[in-house]
């Protein structure tokens, strides 16, 4: 069965929940053979090294849109970016900056990518805002649950249309699918599991301090972070694994994933969260996240486990990563490449449904939902905004903060904050270095 006889039948009923009011019109036509001139979109490319970089290109697929400008702290990064065959009809017009408050001067530039390592989205997408920008910055939103209330903040006060890079949300097989939990077919949700095994991530091998590569400004790379010499094994992708600059799998693809168990529950923060793990597989190679993480989150109505390792692919339902909302009628397992209905043994209610595969690029057409956006000023049609990344970045910190504090933590809704002062007063905002500073925004 195809999407289209799928959604015909009517076996999904009416979406609706806090989370899915954005999850539409997430197609603009590739098609497009011709843009005026009025809605061209010249965009910069901020940390193009990883992912900034294929957002850049993604972009760049859809009618209209120009990469004007480029910024990276890394030469070599930039040299191989100039070197790219996609860019090589208009590169001499690229404009180069070692420092992105350059580029946020250029008058032609409409939007900013940001695809940096995390701890810099805040100020980056802050200072964007303020110049005046739409902006396309990377999942997680923030680095800390300050700096995700303060981007939201942000965003109210400018103006600014913000997509965020949780591209996820564009994928149609992963509405179907929230849809059909939606429908009550399931039965009863009493858990829901997050499974993300992912075996071509490991951490480095240990090495000695060093000089930076030629060509890098590593105190910039730094920015905000505390000041150390710089060593290779955290530097570059693998940036990941260390508190200092992002929170692990936990945050790197808890975000996609967490972010779609919480739209299929209509759920909102949980009330209680403990987050047990270690380094158990690599325990002398180089990181500071665990390599082996489960986390139970505790609803009103249902529990939410999440369950991680690195260097390692066979998960929950020979999946190496899944989303399961487990009813008394059938589970729902749910990943990147399709998802499918596995009943009961002895439900009475007949709810199988076969393998439905992807049938779209989710990350294409998250560009091309960012870019409609805009150009038709329409920002509540957007499919990950900047609250909506904010909430399930904010929850998969809470799992993190459990892990390294070792303490069961209960969450207070109402006051937005954990109820022990302590944990707020450590963990709710990192500390700011090397003369930098988190704004306050009125």
């Amino acid at each position: 069965m195809n999407r289209k006889e799928f959604l015909k039948k009517g076996l999904v009923m009416g979406a609706g929940g806090m989370f899915l009011t954005h999850l539409k019109g997430y197609a603009l036509s590739k098609t497009t053979s011709a843009v005026s001139a009025n809605d061209q979109i010249n965009i910069g490319s901020i940390g193009i090294n990883g992912m900034g970089w294929t957002n850049t290109l993604k972009a760049l697929k859809v009618a209209g849109v120009n990469l004007v400008a480029i910024c990276d702290v890394d030469q070599n990064v930039i040299q191989k970016r100039l070197n790219d065959k996609a860019v090589a009809s208009f590169k001499d017009k690229i404009k180069v900056y070692d420092d992105y408050r350059k580029m946020l001067e250029q008058k032609d530039i409409d939007v900013i990518y940001i695809g940096t390592p995390d701890h810099w989205h805040a100020l980056m997408m802050i200072d964007a805002a303020a110049a005046g920008k739409h902006i396309y910055v990377e999942k997680p939103i923030g680095n800390s649950i300050g700096e995700c209330e303060t981007m939201v903040a942000a965003q109210k006060k400018y103006g600014s249309i913000i997509q965020v890079g949780q591209w996820q949300r564009s994928s149609t097989h992963f509405q179907d699918a929230v849809q059909f939990v939606h429908s009550g077919k399931l039965g009863p949700i009493r858990t829901v599991k997050v499974c993300c095994y992912q075996g071509w991530m490991r951490p480095q091998p240990k090495v000695a301090n060093s000089a930076p590569p030629k060509g890098v400004d590593y105190d910039a790379w730094l920015g905000p972070a505390p000041m150390r010499t710089f060593n290779a094994s955290r530097f570059h992708f693998h940036f990941r694994w260390f508190w200092d600059y992002a929170g692990g799998l936990m945050t790197d693809w808890g975000v996609h994933l967490l972010d779609y168990a919480l739209i299929g529950m209509k759920a909102s923060t949980p009330k209680t969260v403990v987050g047990l793990g270690g380094k158990f597989a690599y325990p002398d190679l180089s990181q500071e996240t665990p390599d082996t993480l489960t986390t139970l989150y505790e609803f009103d109505e249902f529990n939410l486990v999440w369950d991680s390792a690195m260097g390692i692919d066979n998960g929950s339902y020979g999946r190496d990563h899944c989303i399961a909302f487990i009813g008394n009628y059938a589970t729902l397992v749910l990943d990147r490449n399709g998802w499918e209905v596995i009943e009961e043994k002895r439900s009475e209610n007949k709810v199988l449904f076969p393998l439905q595969k992807k049938s779209n690029n989710g990350h294409e057409e998250h560009q091309f939902n960012f870019i409609k956006a805009i150009r038709e000023n329409r920002p509540e049609n957007l499919n990950c905004n900047v609250q909506e990344a904010a909430h399930v970045a904010k929850v998969a910190q809470m799992g993190n903060i459990s892990f390294r504090t070792h303490q069961k933590l209960n969450w207070s809704a109402d006051e937005n904050r954990f109820t022990d002062s302590k944990i707020n007063d450590l963990f709710l905002t990192k500390q700011y270095h090397n003369g930098y500073q988190l704004p306050t925004i009125y």
